[in-house]
């Protein structure tokens, strides 16, 4: 059965809700045999079925079945790392949902949102896929909650749904589902979703910002394409990465932190159709992507991270890159 995971920054955001319930989260990721200090790895993948033990010792220790509801009213942008700002400058509701189907692998592989259409909207439905053990309510309650907190918060007003549907059946107190969706609710229904009528969906974001569309839809794009990469390009580039700032990585330096012969590694990146060359070019292109966006660092501590003996080789690069000098990339990455 192939291994689901989910990426760092959703898990952080299980992670910030169950501790402020008072939860002891560390002790909870240890019984659900997570790691906590990979939270500040943001490469790190979570496998779903170890996240679903998480929400079920989290209903455990708390007594609290509706443990996914805590603070309903959060807006939670940062749970989708890079596809968030996709969606954010999107220029409405319905092309934001849709960046969310298209880059929803790099937030978790074990998610499908839909759109399904309805003579009143669209119904926003989320199917988890199962692992070994069955997936928890809380999985689908958190995961449909985070979602319309984020629609409402790019929006800027409270988007009340038409209507919330649950596959599963009423709890015993409905009252925080009611706070949580503000709208009617249906148990025992035929799928997870809410019910977003066309006038909400079709409203102009706030957080539009059509100068960066085209930069976020890229980025997130490169994230796509690195997550799907093929295990031995994947595994070098973030060794590559490791040693970058130590000069340019030779093969058989990094061949040996993989604890391959370097004929063994060169024939494995072969079979995967690259080579040690192209995937050190890639991997300091896509660093110096995500170093631009950060106006703390300044071009000369980004020359060095990427390996370069000096700040113009990098500046050379840039341009090789995006058709760009670094200060014109950054300029349109930062752009608010």
């Amino acid at each position: 059965m192939q291994q689901r995971s989910t990426s760092s920054a959703w898990v952080r955001g299980v992670s910030n809700t169950l501790a402020a319930q008072g939860l002891d989260v560390a002790s909870l990721f240890a019984e659900a045999g997570l790691s906590l200090a990979s939270l500040d790895d943001p490469e790190h993948r979570w496998p779903t079925d170890q996240v679903s033990s998480l929400w079920c010792i989290a209903v455990e220790r708390s007594g609290n079945p509706g443990v996914a509801l805590a603070n309903p009213h959060l807006a939670r942008p940062a749970h989708y790392g890079v596809v968030g700002y996709a969606m954010m400058s999107s220029p409405d509701l319905m092309t934001g949902l849709g960046r969310l189907i298209r880059y929803l692998r790099i937030v978790s592989d074990a998610a499908l949102i839909s759109l399904e259409p309805h003579k009143e909207g669209h119904w926003v439905r989320l199917d988890l896929v199962r692992g070994e053990r069955a997936v928890p309510r809380q999985r689908f309650e958190y995961g449909l909650l985070t979602l319309l907190t984020f629609c409402r918060w790019m929006l800027g007003h409270w988007l009340r749904p038409i209507s919330a549907s649950f596959a599963f059946p009423p709890p015993p107190d409905d009252a925080p589902y009611a706070e949580a969706f503000g709208c009617p609710l249906i148990f025992d229904a035929s799928f997870n979703a809410f019910l977003v009528a066309e006038t909400d969906l079709t409203t102009i974001l706030p957080t539009a910002i059509p100068q960066l569309e085209d930069v976020h839809d890229q980025l997130a794009g490169l994230a796509l394409r690195k997550l799907e990469k093929p295990t031995m390009t994947r595994r070098a580039q973030e060794a590559i990465t490791r040693r970058l700032q130590d000069g340019s990585p030779r093969r058989a330096q990094i061949a040996s932190d993989l604890a391959l012969s370097d004929h063994t590694f060169q024939r494995r990146l072969n079979e995967e159709g690259t080579s040690f060359t192209v995937l050190v070019e890639e991997t300091r292109k896509e660093l110096a992507q995500r170093h631009l966006g950060e106006k703390e660092i300044s071009f000369s501590e980004i020359a060095y991270l990427l390996g370069y003996s000096d700040q113009s080789a990098f500046f050379r690069a840039c341009t090789r890159w995006f058709d760009e000098s670094p200060s014109e990339r950054r300029r349109r990455l930062t752009l608010s």
